[in-house]
């Protein structure tokens, strides 16, 4: 379920040395060791929040190592055994010598150590596409521990760091609670006081805050039509939920929807914030976001794609199943399984209909074309939302929210040019524009190239450490091929 923070395993490990470089230019390399154990420590913790466990998960704890630190090997197999035996976060002891150093220079990079953590294990969170509540409420409780000693030590206050709550993607029960521990000695299932199986209790979800989420839907760069659209979704459904609730008679209303549009645009993120404002006014029960592609629907022998579509609207029941690239599903021939997958999913859409909600998504030609292929598809989906593409202005204020939260900054020659970059950018976009996607890799391209300048510096100050200059957005010589 792809989120902001999904790396290859490559991409994540360039992320780990970028942070944990600026890390041991204040703390010291000999804290490489420990600062690796740690990190694979906190991995694994990460990982028992999980939904799943999967070979991703084994690569990216592989992807944890600092230059001139052998890389780890772990396996699958090792891995969930390891998983399976966390407990709770502990500070690592380097991290109570950072907060002395601290307090006697008036520095606060404990707190910057802070912020560091939090994007890494965000990147470790989403590595299979999902970010789950149990995932964020670890990322949460490790900030905050660390945050309570730096109080306790007197270090200055810094710059906030990043809310893991804000890229939640779905309620999926973890790991742990999926498989959960036995016992010593325990050979059976785990047994109540009268013999019965013991079911694990179930947490009433919270319900989602209306205010916050209309306030976040504000808060996105451009998309007005868009946001005129949903609030428009809101008031019907509101309305209606008013009439049910005083006895009046309610027509039929398909909460079922299209999103089209290239990519980056924010469909996903749309899609997360109508489940949580369908929940936040008891339209859905829970509105949790369950993304999948063609490869989370699709098996590969007769027979198996029915169940392993039947799975995933399990789990979207009482949110949103959000299906990415929804044309992939019919885009081969009669015998090809996507079709038998779009029927399961019709299916459900109506045995289903108070406690699902389906948006299918993509380009705007396939998605037409793909519509157009099932008379049930036509007769289902009533509501079509059209996300534009960003324009060059839309583009430099998502890379400006970018940069605020992440704690970075520009300076006057590269704020200028800024606006300048991302003007170019629109104007030039081809079939292969990114929108978003592509403001963001720029950012990550330029955290590296910023890492990479900062890293050459005697005694780079905290400014050096924050700034972005306009040799940051442009590419090294040898990323060009450049002599």
């Amino acid at each position: 379920m792809p989120t902001q923070w999904k790396r290859s395993p490559e991409e994540l490990h360039k992320t780990y040395v970028a942070n944990t470089e600026a890390f041991y230019r204040i703390a010291g390399r000999g804290l490489a060791g420990q600062m690796d154990d740690f990190c694979v420590s906190c991995a694994l913790q990460l990982f028992s929040r999980s939904a799943c466990l999967t070979e991703d998960h084994a690569e990216a704890v592989n992807a944890l190592y600092s230059k001139g630190r052998p890389q780890p090997k772990w396996l699958l197999w090792a891995l969930t055994t390891a998983v399976s035996k966390q407990t709770a976060f502990l500070p690592p002891l380097f991290f109570w010598s950072l907060t002395e150093q601290d307090v006697q220079r008036n520095t606060d990079c404990s707190r910057v150590f802070i912020r560091m953590l939090t994007n890494i294990l965000l990147c470790l969170a989403a590595v299979d596409d999902d970010v789950t509540y149990a995932e964020a409420e670890y990322i949460t409780e490790c900030a905050d521990k660390l945050s309570a000693l730096c109080d306790s030590a007197g270090v200055k206050k810094g710059k906030p760091g990043l809310r893991a709550a804000d890229f939640v993607t779905s309620a999926e029960p973890s790991f742990l609670d999926k498989n959960p521990p036995r016992a010593a000695g325990q050979t059976g299932p785990t047994q109540g006081p009268a013999g019965d199986k013991a079911a694990p209790a179930e947490r009433t979800p919270e319900k989602p805050d209306l205010d916050q989420l209309m306030a976040e839907l504000d808060g996105l760069v451009g998309l007005e039509q868009v946001k005129k659209d949903v609030k428009s979704m809101m008031n019907l459904v509101k309305v209606r939920q008013l009439r049910k609730d005083a006895g009046l008679p309610v027509p039929p209303l398909s909460l079922h929807m299209v999103f089209m549009g290239n990519p980056g645009t924010g469909k996903t993120t749309v899609a997360r914030l109508i489940g949580g404002l369908y929940a936040a006014i008891g339209a859905l029960s829970k509105g949790q976001l369950i993304e999948v592609d063609r490869s989370g629907l699709v098996a590969g022998y007769v027979g198996q794609t029915a169940i392993k579509t039947q799975e995933v609207i399990s789990s979207a029941l009482g949110g949103v199943l959000f299906i990415d690239e929804a044309y992939s599903l019919a885009s081969g021939g009669e015998n090809d399984f996507g079709r038998e997958a779009i029927e399961t999913v019709l299916k459900a859409m109506e045995d289903h209909r108070d406690e699902l909600v389906v948006i299918v998504a993509g380009y705007t030609g396939p998605m037409e074309k793909f519509l157009s292929s099932n008379p049930g598809l036509e007769s289902r989906f009533n509501k079509y939302i059209f996300f534009e593409d960003y324009d060059g202005d839309e583009l430099n204020a998502i890379f400006h929210l970018q940069c605020k939260k992440n704690g970075y900054e520009l300076d006057e020659e590269a704020e200028a040019y800024s606006k300048e970059f991302f003007t170019g950018l629109y104007r030039d976009r081809d079939e292969n524009f990114g929108n978003g996607r592509d403001v963001r890799n720029q950012f990550e391209d330029m955290v590296v190239r910023q890492a990479n300048r900062v890293a050459a510096m005697e005694a780079p100050s905290k400014e050096d450490l924050v700034r972005f200059t306009k040799a940051d957005f442009l590419p090294e010589p040898e990323e060009n091929g450049q002599a």
